[in-house]
């Protein structure tokens, strides 16, 4: 006789692997750490095969737990797929969408574009998360989030892209810097002797600055490095150094004339886009579709906007 997948089972060891833990799984899951364990050995038993390995941090998959995890991910995936076809039947009255996208996003998604689909379609609710670019990949590819809004991705063929904007890297500096005097386009060479705030690596962002220094033969050294765009939007703004973000991270202040956005020379830094992604082949729920479908519209129709201010302003 074949063993069964029992769901419960699957759900326990998705969750222990993802948590990292039987014990952060048991209370995420509002059960007892015993019940959890029980399960996974249940499941091994019947299989014949470990599906975890405890390490000094926590759990993780197996071989085999990772075939199960694969087959539970998309059986999940389906369900969705069919329960949001239902939904669609009923004139999206109910739906919820998963979004994960990068912090630099959050300004146009607050200016406006997300009170336009809520006034369309009220009765949808929607978690947003941030994370870093590869962790945006990671989760849109592994169907944890529907939609991902993430810049300059690595190469993933599992991923679709929907709608991919340029979206240049520019020296951030306050309006009464010294460097916003400085000739445009500005060298990475040039920012030696200024302050210099920076993402994490795992950010697209500083991956792109990254491959630009080995081009120019330079070395940046930043005197701050974090995970958060609005740390460095303050860090410019007070005066106490420059950063290194795409002008739409930081349009509002940019517009207010508190910050200054110059071009950089080296042209790799000019040739990046924002992307709106999902994963390839993937149905999305009827809502997370007509998210989807705003979205790329009104960004779209952003990126015409800049570029016609842009040309104008020259």
């Amino acid at each position: 006789m074949h063993p069964s997948l029992d769901e419960r089972c699957l759900r326990y060891l998705a969750e222990a692997v993802g948590c990292g833990s039987v014990r952060a799984a048991a209370d995420k899951l509002n059960v007892n750490a015993s019940a959890v364990s029980r399960q996974i050995v249940q499941m091994e038993g019947q299989l014949a095969t470990p599906l975890i390995e405890r390490h000094r941090r926590g759990v993780r998959a197996t071989p085999a737990g990772s075939l199960l995890l694969d087959y539970y991910r998309r059986q999940t995936s389906d369900r969705q797929d069919i329960l949001a076809k239902l939904t669609e039947l009923k004139g999206l009255r109910r739906g919820h969408i998963d979004v994960v996208l990068g912090e630099g996003f959050v300004g146009d998604l607050m200016s406006g574009l997300l009170q336009g689909f809520w006034a369309r379609h009220p009765d949808l609710t929607m978690t947003l998360d941030l994370a870093a670019t590869n962790d945006v990949v990671r989760r849109v590819v592994e169907d944890e989030a529907h939609l991902g809004l993430v810049y300059n991705p690595p190469p993933e063929p599992r991923l679709r892209t929907h709608l991919a904007m340029p979206h240049p890297i520019r020296v951030l500096v306050r309006a009464d810097h010294p460097l916003a005097a400085h000739p445009v386009p500005v060298r990475l060479a040039d920012l030696s002797g200024h302050r210099l705030g920076t993402m994490h690596p795992a950010f697209g962002i500083r991956q792109i600055i990254a491959a630009a220094e080995q081009a120019e033969g330079v070395r940046l050294e930043p005197a701050l490095i974090t995970g958060s765009i609005g740390v460095l939007k303050q860090f410019a703004a007070s005066g106490t150094g420059v950063t290194l973000l795409p002008a739409f991270c930081a349009a509002q202040e940019i517009a207010e004339g508190v910050l200054v956005a110059l071009p950089l020379a080296d042209p790799g830094l000019d040739g990046v886009e924002a992307r709106i992604v999902t994963r390839l082949g993937r149905q999305l729920s009827p809502a997370a579709a007509k998210l989807l479908q705003h979205l790329a519209r009104g960004m779209a129709g952003e990126g015409r906007e800049a570029r016609r201010g842009a040309l104008s302003s020259r």
